[in-house]
């Protein structure tokens, strides 16, 4: 298992506007990869050998059409104060609040410039040491099935397993967390936001998508062309790839 989640990847219209509004949400640098693509990274970030993910914001000319993604990312706070001040400087970027029928909860629900759901999460002592992202949130229908295929696909440790979610973190210990969590949401629309995964240094991409495919992975087709990154979806059709080194 030599497969890391590397980036949160957005599908955006403009990429370069919703790279830059995470980047200043995060306290990120902004990079660009070339026409179309705008990155949100933490300083020293390596994306050959990450311990965590960045945000990459992906050019594409189809809108956003789904109410809510099913993968979206939530933010940490350490107070409540803290809370209160994350939450005021993100308005301040342009952000309105976007109810998804969350109810009298303790975290706020924000979108980004292209209506992408994100959570400002409460205080919790589970994610004071991750970094602005808490965690990335992956709407599934069976935690336990997740758990199976995606264990066995990326190097992150399995730290929980219930009928509710599965969750990850880097086997450093360090950075966000990667949860699949039970919902009632059907996918009707191809995911607006992906991971991306790296296979580690001197390993081979295409034995890794060999080993995936054998798991229960199912190519996947967008248009892509001639790429140097394999498209691919989970036992239930969430999109992720599996990236080149170079």
């Amino acid at each position: 298992m030599t497969l890391r989640p590397v980036l949160v990847n957005i599908k955006a219209l403009d990429d370069s506007s919703v790279g830059r509004f995470w980047a200043e949400a995060l306290g990120w640098s902004v990079t660009s990869g070339g026409s179309g693509a705008t990155a949100a990274e933490p300083v020293g970030f390596d994306g050959l050998h990450p311990v965590g993910v960045c945000i990459d914001a992906l050019a594409v000319p189809e809108p956003k059409t789904a109410t809510k993604n099913r993968v979206h990312v939530d933010l940490a706070t350490t107070s409540a104060a803290h809370q209160a001040e994350s939450i005021a400087h993100l308005k301040s970027l342009g952000p309105t609040p976007a109810p998804v029928g969350q109810g009298d909860v303790p975290w706020t629900v924000l979108a980004d410039p292209e209506g992408n759901g994100f959570c400002v999460l409460e205080p919790r002592e589970t994610y004071r040491d991750t970094g602005p992202i808490a965690r990335v949130v992956v709407d599934c229908a069976d935690p336990r099935a997740m758990a199976r295929f995606w264990d066995e696909t990326m190097n992150w440790t399995l730290h929980e397993v219930t009928d509710d979610r599965a969750v990850w973190r880097s086997a450093k210990g360090v950075g966000p967390y990667v949860e699949f969590v039970l919902s009632s949401d059907v996918k009707i629309v191809p995911d607006r936001v992906h991971l991306d995964l790296v296979p580690a240094p001197g390993d081979d991409k295409a034995a890794e998508v060999a080993r995936l495919r054998a798991l229960g992975a199912a190519d996947l087709d967008v248009g892509q062309g001639d790429v140097p990154w394999t498209c691919l979806t989970d036992p239930e059709g969430h999109e992720f790839c599996v990236l080149a080194r170079s």
